[in-house]
């Protein structure tokens, strides 16, 4: 369902959907707090294998924010990531990538070839 929803954000002007995404231009904390990793595994396989099985393309933004979302219903911080980065051919691209705690939960594959150029922490209050 999450993944869905996630598309279907792509059609909305960004301006309008960043703010649900929390906080711009920080970052959740990157050591491992009282996490229960299991339910970050949980998370992270769930969104691989249904994102194979949507009959939309879910790609690495979709997935980051679907998981984005997972976590925030858990109660879990998580961080969004927005890289800019060049290909083979010199062609300007993007990618996405979720970190909760010292976990990549989406989009770890590759983002070491991205410059940040966004990110949204998504705290936890209470």
């Amino acid at each position: 369902m999450y993944l869905g929803w996630a598309r279907f954000l792509l059609f909305i002007p960004f301006s309008k959907v960043a703010p649900s995404l929390g906080a711009q231009m920080e970052e959740t904390t990157n050591a491992q707090t009282q996490m229960n990793t299991a339910t970050l595994l949980r998370i992270h396989d769930a969104i691989q294998v249904m994102s194979r099985h949507t009959f939309w393309e879910s790609k690495c933004l979709v997935k980051a924010i679907a998981a984005l979302k997972m976590l925030e219903r858990r109660q879990i911080e998580s961080t969004l990531y927005l890289g800019t980065g060049r290909d083979e051919s010199g062609k300007m691209v993007a990618h996405a990538w979720l970190r909760s705690g010292p976990y990549y939960i989406t989009g770890a594959d590759g983002m070491e070839r991205y410059a940040v150029v966004g990110k949204f922490a998504k705290y936890i209050s209470g």
